[in-house]
């Protein structure tokens, strides 16, 4: 059983934390994580550290384990189940207790209901709360406005960026459920998903497609989509007659 005590100047002492830093390949991993900006994942820390996978793995885990690191998939948007990156815990501010209430109701509700993958009645799940959360947000110009203000609600501290592709992306800054990814990492970043695709759907831009990058950016997590504006629509509907 961990337990805490008061060190020499009143700090509260972590006894997990140290001796999860107990090792100097530990204390080593965790700087180099630091040192990445926007996280690593396993075969990167054994290349860097000089440590067999499984051994990077087990040390990864640990630093996991005592809250020191939070991990998600390294997906880049893509199908199936990729490696997972590692990142650093940032000091941030939670979600406001009701909805981590909620966030935990959820996964142990999703855990035992199904016992293997629940990615996807997370994802579902978080559609309708997403879709919830955008009926009662003010309207917007475009559902990208609608997605940002629900967001900004839940805590994420999102920032919108246009790339030089014409793609839309917004870069989540703070993480409010930090405290529960460890817990399923899978469920809650689907359900994060969920909730951008279910506002989306809401506000007006029910073919949009979202994908979330967890740690996508060095001091953020990504969600890129594409959200036909009023002016996209528009050129469209142009070229279309033109072409006619």
């Amino acid at each position: 059983m961990e337990s805490t005590r008061t060190g020499p100047i009143g700090e509260v002492i972590d006894t997990g934390r140290y001796r999860a830093l107990g090792t100097a390949s530990r204390a080593s991993i965790l700087e180099i994580i630091k040192a990445s900006g926007g996280g690593m994942t396993i075969a990167e820390v054994g290349e860097r550290a000089g440590l067999h996978p499984s051994t990077a793995r087990a040390h990864l885990d640990r630093l996991v384990d005592a809250g020191l690191l939070v991990k998600a998939r390294a997906s880049g948007g893509q199908p199936g189940r990729p490696a997972w990156r590692y990142r650093t815990v940032a000091a941030e501010a939670p979600a406001p207790a009701p909805y981590r209430a909620l966030a935990v109701a959820l996964l142990d509700h999703l855990s035992r209901r199904n016992r293997g993958d629940v990615r996807a009645e997370a994802a579902r799940a978080g559609q309708d709360w997403g879709r919830q959360l955008a009926a009662v947000t003010p309207p917007g110009d475009d559902p990208t406005d609608v997605l940002l203000a629900v967001l900004r609600g839940l805590g994420f501290s999102p920032r919108l960026h246009h790339t030089g592709d014409g793609r839309t992306e917004i870069h989540l800054h703070t993480c409010p459920f930090l405290e529960l990814v460890n817990r399923n990492p899978d469920a809650i970043c689907n359900l994060h998903v969920g909730v951008v695709q279910g506002a989306l759907e809401q506000s007006g831009a029910p073919s949009a497609s979202a994908v979330l990058e967890p740690f996508g950016a060095p001091d953020a997590c990504v969600v890129r989509l594409v959200v036909p504006t009023a002016d996209t629509a528009g050129r469209r509907r142009s070229g279309a007659r033109t072409a006619s």
